[in-house]
């Protein structure tokens, strides 16, 4: 039968040598290495299958347009299928909060637009930037000014003479619901020309093209939203596109001037980003951003969006969250002196 040694001895009878304050530490450290080596070594390997990107929108508009684009050079860079997923509802709060709750290990991205900085403004969520890691923007689409082909209007200037002279909310809008988008578009573009930020009557719609369609019919004046939208009817001859709100001018309308030109101060874009659930691990989220940089600049990527006269984008994060915080403010303000802010 074996006989346990005693303590402080080893089983021949020999007694241990003493372990060094030196020893000890490197025992430690040896024995601590295998725990830390599986969450690193999966850092290091991500991603290890497809990783899924959320749109908060519905398959086909701009939102999921321009992931859809993103994600081809997203994907060729990474080696992993990059599956989109269209998560609906709420405005967009749906999609939104099921990017900024999933699991943060990098397998589950999003597409953060415009909206998540409003959530919280119109008292719809307590939902908003600070729940998500900003990435960067991926890409913009101006605003444009946008009438009857066969209108009174037949150029900025004289629909600027036309909107002042106007009663006010005789001249009517649409293109997104109440306190969206392309309303806040056209409650700056008031406001930039000196008028109340009302001044234009605000409808509700379900999104651009039934927007555009009462727009063909007489049953709007104007159409605040994207250009890009409305160039199927702008070259059939029904709509006519008067100015956009973008730095420059668009290269799918190289003959439209911007306000700038034509002296109102007003820019107005609808941005799209490459947000994640916050507290990805430091190797995963420095590799994701290494990878989307390199994605995003692909030909492929920026020549499919430029020829849909959608405007790439790329920034650093910090860049990224000052635009952010920037454009909250404005649009904050806007809600505020349209009666709409609630939070």
């Amino acid at each position: 039968m074996r006989i346990p040694a005693a303590p402080g001895t080893h089983q021949g009878g020999e007694k241990p040598r003493m372990i060094s304050r030196r020893n000890l530490a490197s025992l430690t450290a040896a024995l601590s290495l295998p725990a830390l080596l599986p969450r690193t070594a999966r850092a290091q390997s991500w991603p290890t299958r497809p990783v899924t990107m959320i749109v908060p929108w519905a398959a086909g508009g701009g939102a999921d347009t321009v992931t859809r684009i993103f994600a081809t050079g997203l994907e060729a860079e990474l080696g992993q299928p990059i599956n989109v997923v269209n998560r609906t509802g709420g405005n967009g709060i749906v999609g939104h909060a099921a990017i900024a709750n999933a699991s943060s290990d990098g397998h589950t991205i999003g597409c953060g637009t415009s909206e998540l900085v409003n959530f919280k403004v119109l008292g719809q969520s307590n939902l908003g930037p600070q729940n998500v890691d900003l990435i960067s923007r991926i890409a913009a689409i101006p605003a444009g000014v946008m009438v009857k082909a066969d209108g009174d209007w037949k150029d900025f200037k004289s629909f600027a003479a036309g909107l002042k002279e106007a009663a006010k909310g005789r001249v009517t809008g649409s293109g997104v619901s109440t306190g969206g988008s392309w309303h806040l578009a056209a409650a700056g573009l008031a406001k930039s020309m000196g008028m109340p930020v009302d001044t234009i009557r605000w409808i509700p719609s379900q999104g651009g093209a039934p927007a555009l369609q009462d727009l063909v019919a007489g049953g709007i004046s104007v159409f605040t939203g994207s250009p890009i939208e409305a160039k199927p009817l702008a070259d059939a001859g029904q709509v006519r596109v008067l100015a956009v709100m973008a730095d420059e001018r668009m290269s799918s309308f190289p003959n439209v001037p911007t306000l700038r030109e034509e002296g109102v101060d007003w820019t107005y874009q609808n941005w799209f980003s490459l947000v994640t659930p916050k507290g990805l691990p430091t190797p995963v989220r420095q590799r994701l951003i290494e990878a989307a940089t390199k994605g995003h600049a692909r030909p492929e990527v920026q020549n499919i969006m430029k020829q849909r006269g959608i405007v790439p984008v790329w920034e650093t994060p910090e860049q990224f969250q000052t635009y952010v915080k920037q454009f909250a403010e404005t649009t904050s303000s806007l809600l505020h002196e349209l009666g709409l802010a609630r939070g």
